[in-house]
């Protein structure tokens, strides 16, 4: 029983990490995308100015989509493994994760001047992607919903693997599978008297009164 509930708690943590995966890998293409077009669009400038504007928004996107891929990889790790360390690197990461997510959110849900905290943006992609989300806020409502549910269960699916832990699984098939040797109740080995039992020494009563005879 123990193990199919391993099974099914890592099947689930493996699922929960494809969701992650895929929004990393999209953000990857999509910076890929935006240095291409940079760069095509940078092709007149001189070497000078290439190096002075730093398209910090790209290299963000790039990072992140990076960082959840390897997030990703570590989760698969951990989750076929069910080794109690990474499990437990894998939650503080997820963790991090969702209250650097929370705080975001926060501040740009209740900061209306959140946009003077950011540095100028010289390529223009963040002005792009902020009107391409405006304009499309109910499919990424849904899709940041998604993201966050899929990494609270992450979270809980991973405890659920590291409380069930390697051994346990392993103790209860040696349980089903060896039964320990029992020991008879009764010796079956007879103590050998340490005296030997000789002739008495005295006649037999009937022996006596033939003898009177």
């Amino acid at each position: 029983m123990a193990r199919i509930i391993k099974s099914c708690m890592q099947s689930i943590l493996k699922g929960v990490n494809l969701i992650m995966a895929m929004v990393g890998i999209a953000m990857i293409l999509y910076g890929f995308w935006m240095i291409r077009v940079w760069q095509r669009d940078m092709g007149g400038s001189s070497f000078d100015d290439f190096n002075s504007t730093a398209p910090w928004f790209i290299y963000t996107f790039l990072g992140t989509g990076i960082t959840l891929c390897l997030l990703t990889c570590l989760g698969h790790v951990a989750a076929d493994s069910a080794n109690g360390f990474c499990l437990f690197c894998y939650m503080v990461i997820i963790s991090v994760l969702l209250l650097v997510e929370t705080g975001i959110a926060a501040d740009v849900l209740l900061n209306s001047d959140w946009e003077k905290d950011l540095p100028e943006d010289p390529t223009g992609r963040f002005y792009d992607f902020k009107e391409f989300v405006q304009s499309n806020i109910d499919i990424f409502q849904w899709i940041g919903l998604l993201i966050i549910l899929g990494q609270g269960l992450s979270v809980l699916s991973a405890m659920a693997v590291r409380a069930v832990g390697p051994n346990q699984c392993s103790n209860y098939d040696s349980d089903e599978e060896f039964t320990p040797a029992r020991l008879p109740l009764i010796n079956n080995h007879v103590q050998q008297p340490a005296y030997v039992i000789g002739d008495s020494p005295f006649p037999n009563k009937n022996e006596a009164w033939n003898t009177n005879k």
